[in-house]
């Protein structure tokens, strides 16, 4: 019977130390297997210490002793350094030196749990022995496993906090300094629109061409701090999905923006998608305006097209435009990369773009020739996850 009770002990402390790799609190996790761990053995304390440079400190301990922090001498070093895998060893004045708690008789197992530092088992009545020890190898070493991945886990949810808390930041520094330069160019609107109306007749040509030349850059610039908020904003918030069709969402985008006369724009039927349908219109509005604003052939052409792709929806926006040189087809994505021969432009249209293909779990990509036009091909997921 006492054999049957300790495999059953031995098996009950290999399932807590598999089950604390679940857990992202160092404490938590030591609490949970090593208490389990005294209790069964009846031993008197347990305590892990960290090699931290030349130093060893304590990070847990039961009970709570004082906080251990003790530079690695001689006499310590050669304790440990032959704690290859573990060591049963009488207690003595240089392991009472790096105990948290104060020890006089009985024995030490010590346990090398490789980054983890060293485990220590102290029992003042002998309640361990080299059987034992060998015994609790391999719970141990499942211990050692499972610290490791709690505590890479607890970092990873540390950086995950910390960059979620630099993003929010990041956006609301984001909507405060779009704010403050909104109200500015605002006053420039309306100031130069007070002076068009009232003094163009006493303005030379040169004057209402440099009034005019002021009046656009403030819309560049108005069109910029809207991009740099449409970037800022886009995957911050999860939002529903539904069905949006696309031909109804185009025709939208169409009424949106000006195309001139010489320019046809042809719509192949589009399904209905999982989306929202502002994220949608952000995606087509930027893909179209492009295809206007770059063609420059007397009789412009921009096809819109889809192909089913088994769990994907392929979609394509071509145009016969000036073409765009492939070393630019990877910048033209990033944030404020932009077209050398288009002062026009902003620089973040293309980014916003590529940031909803990647929300919606899609890719984009483009295949262009110099004079003859650009083709953006990008792909958005069939079923959605009821969120995007």
């Amino acid at each position: 019977m006492k054999i049957e009770n300790h495999i059953l002990d031995i098996l009950q402390l290999y399932e807590y130390a598999m089950a604390i790799g679940k857990s992202s609190d160092y404490k938590e996790s030591c609490d949970l297997f090593l208490k389990l761990l005294l209790k069964r053995k009846n031993l008197n304390a347990s305590w892990i210490l960290e090699k931290n440079e030349n130093h060893l400190q304590s990070s847990y301990s039961i009970p709570l002793g004082d906080e251990v922090k003790k530079e690695q001498n001689a006499s310590i070093a050669t304790v440990l350094e032959d704690v290859k895998v573990s060591k049963l060893l009488t207690a003595d004045d240089v392991l009472a030196s790096i105990a948290p708690i104060e020890i006089e008789s009985g024995v030490v197992a010590i346990f090398n749990l490789d980054a983890q530092g060293y485990l220590f088992l102290y029992t003042k009545k002998d309640n361990i022995s080299l059987k034992d020890i060998t015994q609790l190898q391999p719970v141990i070493n499942k211990f050692s496993t499972s610290l490791k991945a709690c505590k890479a886990f607890s970092a990873q949810e540390k950086l995950l906090k910390s960059l979620e808390i630099q993003n929010q930041e990041l956006s609301d520094y984001a909507h405060m300094v779009s704010h403050d330069l909104k109200s500015p160019l605002r006053s420039i609107d309306t100031l130069t629109a007070w002076l068009k109306d009232d003094y163009s007749d006493k303005l030379d040509a040169s004057g209402n061409k440099n009034l005019g030349l002021i009046r656009n850059s403030v819309e560049k610039m108005d069109t910029l701090i809207n991009g740099i908020l449409a970037y800022s904003t886009i995957g911050k918030n999860r939002f529903e999905v539904y069905d949006v069709d696309l031909n109804n969402l185009v025709k939208d985008v169409l009424s949106l923006i000006r195309i001139p006369d010489h320019i046809d724009i042809i719509t192949q039927d589009l399904p209905v998608i999982k989306g929202d349908k502002y994220r949608l219109q952000q995606l087509f509005q930027n893909l179209i305006t492009n295809a206007v604003a770059y063609n420059d052939k007397d009789k412009g052409l921009v096809e819109i097209d889809v192909k089913d792709q088994n769990e994907f929806w392929q979609f394509s926006v071509k145009d016969n435009g000036i073409g765009i040189e492939e070393t630019y087809f990877e910048k033209i994505f990033k944030t404020f990369q932009k077209l050398e021969n288009n002062e026009a432009s902003t620089g973040i249209g293309l980014s916003i773009v590529k940031k909803i293909v990647d929300l919606y779990g899609g890719t984009i990509w483009l295949t262009s020739e110099l004079g003859k036009g650009t083709t953006f091909y990008f792909t958005l997921k069939k079923q959605s996850n009821g969120t995007a």
